[in-house]
């Protein structure tokens, strides 16, 4: 098996800086880790946010704190920091490969889209933002690795593509249909889901919009590593 990521982001039109932030980490035990915030407004104040939720999961991954615990103490964190006053969006994607198991952390009321056993479904569990109280714990999945395995955590800005002008984007329904075209290529999903959120809202994204894909495949090629990333300037 091999482990296959991508990323593909926009931020809001007519806004200068994206208020999401993403970090990925190699795990002290072996594997990856991605974590995804969204900060509360958009801006160089939600950026602002979301960096300091990021860094310290980040930070406590490094250190080869779980996932969970990690999420509930940046949470607390951003509580301390801020005095309760701003919220974030909280998502970690892990191939851990200690527990052999792709691990999905969410503190977000965004769902993660889990395509196992050849079908896609949302995982809707309630899950609350970071940052307002102590003591907010993430929902928490695990699914052993497998061929065919994926997941696709977004942030809100691809949800709410679209429903300016009556038409919001079903994200689940995206999936399916790519999904109905052959397997899981995180490079090109991330692409085509991000093409067709910018195309509902006509060219000009209302909110940031953050897409992670992360697919366990049957392995081909070499044993080296490789990390690809384009970034317009």
């Amino acid at each position: 098996m091999e482990a296959r990521s991508a990323v593909a982001k926009v931020g809001k039109y007519a806004t200068s800086e994206s208020g999401d932030s993403l970090e990925m980490i190699e795990r002290p035990a072996g594997g990856l880790s991605f974590v995804l915030s969204d900060g509360q407004t958009s801006g160089k104040p939600a950026k602002a946010i979301s960096n300091v939720v990021t860094r310290k999961a980040i930070s406590l991954l490094a250190d080869g704190v779980r996932d969970g615990p990690a999420a509930r103490a940046a949470s607390d964190y951003l509580y301390t920091y801020r005095s309760g006053k701003v919220l974030a969006t909280l998502n970690i994607l892990s191939v851990d490969l200690q527990s052999q198991t792709l691990v999905i952390t969410r503190n977000n009321p965004v769902p993660v889209i889990l395509m196992h056993s050849g079908t896609a479904h949302a995982l809707t569990e309630a899950s609350e933002a970071v940052g307002t109280r102590r003591g907010i714990r993430p929902s928490i999945t695990e699914v052993p690795l497998a061929p065919g395995l994926a997941a696709i955590m977004y942030t809100d800005g691809l949800t709410h593509a679209g429903a300016r002008v009556g038409t919001p984007m079903d994200v689940l329904e995206e999936v399916r249909r790519l999904a109905e075209q052959g397997p899981v290529d995180p490079e090109d999903w991330a692409d085509r889901l991000l093409q067709r959120a910018v195309e509902l809202d006509q060219g000009r994204p209302a909110d940031d919009i953050s897409i992670v894909i992360m697919a366990i495949l049957q392995r081909a090629g070499d044993d080296a590593r490789r990390l690809s990333v384009r970034m317009p300037l």
